[in-house]
């Protein structure tokens, strides 16, 4: 006997509607969380949506905030299983997002505090809401995933109020032990220490600090005045509106030794990407750089090409800089930044290393960082300008340790500047390690004061 094809089976919802259709509740689920991913992204990207922290964060939340409210409203609508639960995370997540993009710093001082308990507990009943109630592969391998990434973000939300104490701790615990000045619309803090002529300046490298040279500063003011300082957005300094390239370093530098009254002639010491900037301040003021120490310095351009030296500052590409730097802030926020810096600079002195960890956890230094490092091509040909020393004292420093053939021809390429210079391979030492490691530090040191004899005695310099 032929059979006749029965429909698909309908579920009753119990409550004497019509019944609900099965519907693919995998699909919704896997299709929801995408759509807040993307309705993130598009968010955050979007013109209407300005690049600061909080409207960034904000957008964000709302973007997740419509995923979580269509895996409500569709499981509930097509399927036989439906999720109301997940209108809970989409009402808190775009409460946050609007108070922070209405309300802004305001706002976010009051989530810092509120969110993390909340979104802890609201994670904990989201996972037993969807283990009763949702049967399907997708809760195992999509949904307790995203489960378990929010329940890490409200642990680490916690780190927003201590970060908040932290940062309040340590203006007390870390004193600023210069002074700030005024370069421009921002202030830049400088500490000078020793007496005598050349004046040594100290350029940390990408990301760094004056506490970086806690081994170097104190070893040449035995033998001259030397200066540490920060750049913007870094240590004590504030922040600026500018793009961070070395052609801008350079001029809040130049700002800065005169409105502090620092005597010239200066001998320039850069570690890194401060190499770049020494070897652009040399460019931009010849007359005023008498020597320099490049210490395992980030090797500019191949050719001196003054179209590229330009910083990024206009269109799209600092649209999305921005917005990515906002993110960065919002990471140190919540502690994330903290929690990573804390494991480095374990070979400076205890106060210097505990200066720069509490100094690099901050959202300052984090948006600082992100712009500085975006503008690292500009800044390479902003140094590549630079094709002529003279005969003034140079000496180029490798880290022995982390260079190779390609590295070592730049680097013999930059002591080619000056007919007076000296290349030297620090055996053994890493790249941080000649300004953070007390052993190799004392290579560099001996180097600078070796540019710094060489100016004060007219004299050839020391190979």
């Amino acid at each position: 006997m032929a059979t006749t094809p029965t429909a698909p089976a309908q579920v009753s919802r119990g409550d004497g509607s019509d019944p609900a259709p099965a519907g693919h509740i995998g699909r919704i689920v896997a299709g929801s969380l995408a759509t807040g991913l993307i309705a993130a992204l598009l968010l955050v990207a979007a013109p209407f949506i300005s690049p600061e922290e909080n409207d960034v964060t904000g957008a964000v939340l709302c973007g997740f905030a419509v995923g979580w409210a269509m895996m409500a409203i569709l499981a509930t609508r097509d399927t036989d299983q439906p999720q109301r639960w997940a209108a809970a995370p989409a009402l808190f997540m775009g409460l946050g997002g609007f108070l922070l993009i209405g309300f802004g710093s305001s706002s976010r001082e009051v989530l810092n505090w509120v969110w993390p308990p909340v979104l802890l507990a609201l994670v904990v009943w989201m996972f037993v809401r969807a283990r009763r109630q949702l049967h399907s592969r997708s809760r195992r391998w999509l949904l307790y995933p995203v489960l378990a990434v929010l329940a890490v973000l409200a642990v680490a939300s916690v780190g927003g109020g201590y970060e908040t104490v932290r940062e309040e701790a340590d203006a007390n615990t870390y004193a600023m032990p210069g002074q700030l000045i005024d370069v421009g619309g921002h202030r830049l803090h400088i500490y000078c220490t020793g007496s005598g002529s050349p004046t040594v300046v100290l350029q940390p490298g990408g990301g760094d600090f004056s506490s970086v040279m806690a081994w170097i500063a104190p070893a040449v003011a035995a033998d001259t005045r030397v200066c540490v300082y920060d750049r913007a957005g870094r240590g004590w300094s504030e922040p600026a509106d500018s793009p961070q390239d070395a052609n801008q370093i350079a001029i809040d530098l130049h700002t800065l030794l005169q409105r502090g009254n620092v005597p010239g002639p200066y001998v320039l010491a850069g570690h890194s990407f401060g190499g770049l900037s020494v070897l652009t301040d040399a460019d931009r003021y010849p007359g005023d750089v008498a020597g320099m120490v490049l210490i395992d310095s980030t090797n500019p351009a191949t050719d001196a090409d003054s179209a590229k030296a330009t910083a990024y500052d206009s269109g799209s590409y600092d649209a999305v800089t921005d917005r990515v730097a906002a993110l960065g802030a919002a990471a140190a926020r919540i502690g994330l930044v903290r929690l990573v810096g804390s494991f480095g600079y374990g070979d400076l002195p205890p106060q210097s290393r505990d200066e720069v960890r509490a100094k690099t956890a901050t959202a300052d230094y984090a948006s600082g960082w992100i712009d500085e490092f975006v503008q690292a091509n500009a800044s390479g040909a902003e140094a590549a300008m630079l094709t002529d020393f003279g005969d003034q004292p140079l000496v180029v420093l490798t880290a022995g340790a982390e260079t190779d053939a390609i590295h070592d021809a730049a680097q013999n390429k930059l002591a080619m500047l000056s007919t007076d210079s000296s290349h030297r391979i620090v055996e053994g030492a890493s790249h941080a390690g000649l300004i953070t490691d007390e052993r190799y530090a004392k290579a560099t040191t001996r180097a600078i004061l070796d540019v710094v004899s060489s100016v004060r005695n007219n004299q050839p310099l020391v190979k």
